[in-house]
């Protein structure tokens, strides 16, 4: 009976021991989710108030944006030549999350992320990969989409259907 219950006292210990291990595990990513979105916070305010160097310092070194038009594809020098006139202008865009998720790799050190933005284009999506480094999260990858509703997509189809057919029979001949 001695051993019986010594074994149920072990057992109810490792339990908890696991129990405590999980909770950290999941309140670390508690704090890291925070920190993600705080950055994203910044990211897109930062956009809005046109800070040209706070905005691309969101970026890694090594990223790609990816914009609304098919042919929106960036890496970081590249976009930030094509955004440069718009943050000296003080044209650029203001986007607030209505609602964003967050995923983790197992060793933590990527996320990624997707939102519902509310934006000059009605709703949007963005969506990335960030990457800790040196202790910050950074944007590795960025995409901007413009969201849908299924009830007007054969509109939209039709719409842009001539400008987007020269495209598909261009990038067809480039393969």
């Amino acid at each position: 009976m001695k051993k019986l219950t010594i074994l149920y006292i072990l057992i109810l210990l490792l339990s908890n021991v696991s129990e405590l291990s999980a909770q950290s595990k999941e309140s670390k990513y508690e704090k890291e989710k925070r920190d993600i979105s705080t950055m994203l916070e910044a990211f897109n305010a930062d956009a809005a108030r046109s800070d040209f160097k706070a905005y691309f310092d969101h970026f890694a070194e090594e990223s790609t944006f990816i914009g609304t038009d098919a042919t929106e594809v960036w890496n970081k020098k590249e976009f930030m030549v094509w955004a440069k006139p718009y943050f000296d202008k003080k044209r650029t865009w203001n986007f607030t999350s209505l609602q964003r998720n967050i995923y983790f790799s197992k060793d933590g050190k990527l996320a990624w992320f997707d939102e519902l933005l509310d934006t000059q284009m009605k709703i949007c999506r963005g969506s990335g990969v960030v990457e800790k480094i040196n202790g910050q999260w950074k944007v590795k990858q960025y995409v901007l989409s413009v969201t849908v509703p299924n009830d007007v997509v054969d509109k939209v189809v039709s719409e842009k259907a001539s400008i987007e057919d020269l495209l598909i029979k261009q990038l067809k001949t480039q393969k």
